[in-house]
């Protein structure tokens, strides 16, 4: 499967597992983006992704962040990915599922016009409304399992009639498709569940947010890891470092800090 392979082959290359989530925050962002530059959003991207593209395999891009720009954001996300132009992997984290049409417009947008490796979804209205995005038989689906916000256990934990989480007949019902370029979505925080899948299932990937900001133990984590086949994603601990900064060069210097910190402590 094309998806998997580009994944190990960058996983081997870059040495690492590590995905930044590209979330630009406008009330984040240091303020000499906006006094120096034209387009600040997409010259912040650059920036990010010229900073840390040698120690991370993927990019995750968090839509909702551009679509707060209108216009200016969706010119920003595309010139951020032909920026990246096959040097990682690019997963559009939009969590969409609808209706088959409605999901088909999304895998179109997503996959064929802006290029997207991967993208991720929710699949609480069943499996027909995720197939037009696992009809790219090139691309890869990470569906939610598994997340560690607190509103989880309103859906998700909850067990079914025959005794299994709500979660786990999602996820028995993907394997037992048949559609093989599928993914699944953990929280950090669920690191029992990640140990039990990932030994159970060695090829399928793994996107595992919610290490740096939110709060997850990196070390518990990649304890239980038992696949070659997972990404750790760092969004807002990576970009947005907590002193202020007046230039890019210090900006740079702090930002590559942190990135090459996390890559090498998952990498260790």
């Amino acid at each position: 499967m094309v998806y998997i392979e580009r994944l190990k082959s960058l996983i081997v290359k870059k040495k690492t597992h590590l995905t930044i989530g590209i979330d630009p925050d406008a009330s984040k962002i240091p303020e000499f983006f906006f006094n120096e530059f034209a387009n600040p959003l997409e010259e912040f991207c650059k920036f990010i992704i010229e900073t840390t593209i040698k120690y991370t395999t993927a990019y995750k891009f968090n839509l909702a962040f551009f679509e707060y720009f209108g216009e200016t954001g969706f010119k920003a996300l595309e010139s951020s990915l032909n920026f990246i132009s096959k040097r990682a992997i690019t997963i559009c984290d939009s969590k969409r599922g609808d209706i088959p049409n409605t999901s088909e417009a999304y895998a179109k947008t997503y996959f064929d016009k802006l290029g997207f490796d991967a993208v991720t979804v929710s699949p609480y209205m069943g499996i027909d409304s995720i197939e037009p995005f696992l009809n790219r038989s090139d691309k890869l689906t990470y569906i939610l399992a598994a997340t560690s916000n607190k509103g989880a256990y309103d859906f998700q934990l909850l067990e079914t009639r025959g005794g299994k989480k709500l979660f786990e007949e999602v996820i028995e019902k993907f394997i037992s498709s048949s559609y093989k370029n599928i993914g699944f979505i953990f929280g950090a925080g669920h690191s029992s569940f990640i140990e039990y899948y990932t030994n159970l299932y060695k090829n399928i990937p793994i996107l595992i947010p919610g290490i740096g900001a939110q709060g997850g133990d990196l070390n518990k984590l990649l304890e239980s890891v038992h696949n070659d086949l997972f990404l750790v994603n760092v969004s807002r601990a990576i970009l947005y470092p907590t002193s202020p900064f007046v230039n890019k060069e210090e900006y740079k210097i702090a930002v590559e800090q942190l990135c090459l910190d996390y890559s090498t402590k998952i990498n260790k």
